[in-house]
């Protein structure tokens, strides 16, 4: 992250402690709202209760739920998604300690259009260096071998994606997927927790672990509302950006001279 230039912000603003961390699968969860503000912006419904927990979010579909409740055993993300044409339910958790830009990679995914690429769950982790080691499980590990993902398949044909971390002093958290959770996201995932640049976390919320390296930085509460902000702006851009072409698009039309043509396109 570039250090920000002096003086911005508004004048007297006294500058906090932060730390930048890495790798940042070991960061721990770090504030919510850069799951659900980004949500919000998404236009994603709020369904929590006045008291904020848990949190419960509907997309605009209502085909997928994402909660977090901190106290539930063993408590964290739980996300859902209901059968809809092709698609199978399918169903996901992650731990409250997976950081909350990891938790992004996913939830972010949930927003945006599909891909036409055919997604690809190991090529982000290959690309920076993380080892596949083969057996009866497909698991690819973390160059600092602290952390990896499996493709589980267990008896009677049981299978299930798998990620977790650990520190000295134990598993630090875990991440489950279903087998029929969609394969983009599920790559979306694997790049945000492979991508080598380190987290912010405010002093005082590094976990306690000799197995991550920090950078002390100075920062502006108006340079923290920016970043949040600039991030909110990109959801809501792309959200308008959606809605407009799906308003402004011409209705199909089955018997006029573009029934074919409007039939064979790719849904992306």
């Amino acid at each position: 992250m570039k250090k920000a230039s002096a003086g911005w912000g508004q004048a007297g603003q006294q500058a906090e402690q932060h730390y930048l961390v890495e790798p940042r699968h070991l960061a721990g969860g770090g504030d919510l709202g850069h799951v659900t503000e980004f949500l919000r912006a998404s236009g994603w419904q709020d369904r929590s209760p006045r008291a904020g927990v848990p949190v419960i979010f509907d997309s605009p579909d209502r085909t997928v739920r994402i909660g977090y409740d901190p106290y539930t055993q063993p408590g964290g993300w739980t996300i859902r998604g209901t059968a809809t044409g092709q698609q199978d339910a399918w169903h996901a958790t992650l731990g409250k300690q997976v950081p909350v830009e990891i938790v992004a990679g996913f939830t972010d995914a949930l927003t945006r259009p599909r891909s036409a690429h055919a997604p690809n769950v190991w090529e982000p982790l290959q690309q920076h260096g993380w080892d596949t080691e083969q057996g009866q499980h497909v698991t690819v590990m973390s160059p600092d071998g602290n952390a990896f993902v499996q493709f589980h398949q267990g008896e009677r044909g049981q299978a299930y994606w798998w990620a977790a971390a650990q520190t000295e002093h134990g598993p630090a958290w875990n991440a489950v997927f279903t087998p029929t959770t969609p394969m983009h996201l599920v790559q979306a995932f694997t790049t945000a927790l492979s991508d080598p640049q380190p987290v912010m976390r405010p002093r005082g919320h590094v976990p306690p672990t000799l197995r991550v390296r920090t950078t002390s930085v100075s920062v502006l509460p108006s340079q923290l509302s920016a970043w949040q902000q600039a991030r909110v702006t990109a959801a809501r851009a792309a959200t308008w950006a959606r809605t407009s072409w799906a308003s402004t698009r011409p209705r199909k039309n089955p018997t006029g001279p573009y029934a074919t043509a409007g039939g064979a396109r790719t849904r992306r």
